[in-house]
């Protein structure tokens, strides 16, 4: 059967001596596997659009589990993402995410538009770690582990500080913190913007300014709840805490 399909290159190696196997994510079908064969050849025509990030237009012919790549155009290359460190890491990351965390049957055409979305927004100079935390909502909501943020998880109530609890899947007031000892005491202002980026569409995200406090907070805790309910070691999150430990 043939293919005609806008997607986003979320993962691209190597195959054999001259081959590159894409996991594509569409809209339309989800994640695809497509070979491009020579595509690692000086001279072929289709190893441009095998990079990491790439939006593009993928023409296959598919009769199994794996296409076979006819003709692909770029859409975008995202090469300012590409071409800075840090955006690139949190752009593999969010790649990874969405590889790890969606199966090879499911049509999620929202998930599809915010990955897109995030991608615009850090090759727009937007914030890479806000993006990358959005998304990381949007993927905890996919997988079916979103906190409850509106109110205690316990009584109901929202009383003084409140804590993470991702052994109870929300946030615990003080009264009832003991609970969970393992929850993680957040201000209101983090608690603020989590609750914001479970709802927030990624296209329509402006300027956000948070302190140093609060970044650390909203990074522990939204990783708190994957480090509970995802087992996953991430490669592209080890890089960038190797990037964050070093100063790079």
């Amino acid at each position: 059967m043939l293919y005609r399909v806008e997607g986003i290159v979320i993962r691209s190696f190597p195959y054999g001596e001259g081959h590159i196997i894409l996991t594509l994510l569409t809209k339309e079908y989800g994640k695809m596997s497509v070979m491009v064969r020579g595509a690692k050849k000086a001279k072929s025509r289709n190893s441009a659009i095998t990079q990491l990030f790439t939006y593009g237009e993928f023409v296959f012919f598919k009769s199994g589990s794996m296409g076979t790549l006819s003709n692909g155009e770029i859409i975008k290359a995202f090469q300012k993402l590409r071409e800075d460190i840090h955006k690139s890491a949190y752009g593999a990351y969010m790649m990874e995410l969405t590889d790890r965390l969606l199966g090879d049957q499911d049509r999620v055409g929202w998930i599809y538009d915010q990955l897109l979305a995030a991608l615009n927004a850090m090759d727009d100079d937007k914030d890479v770690l806000i993006v990358s935390h959005i998304y990381e909502m949007k993927m905890l909501s996919l997988a079916g582990y979103m906190p409850d943020l509106e109110q205690c998880v316990s009584c109901g109530t929202v009383n003084g500080e409140m804590a993470l609890s991702a052994s109870l899947g929300g946030i615990l007031c003080t009264q009832c913190r003991y609970k969970d000892t393992a929850s993680l005491p957040i201000t209101a202002s983090v608690l603020k913007l989590l609750r914001l980026f479970q709802r927030i569409d990624i296209n329509r995200l402006g300027s956000i300014e948070v302190t140093d406090a609060t970044r650390a907070q909203l990074k522990l805790g939204i990783r708190l709840f994957y480090d509970a309910h995802v087992d996953v070691k991430w490669k592209s999150r080890s890089f960038i805490d190797q990037m964050d430990k070093y100063g790079i």
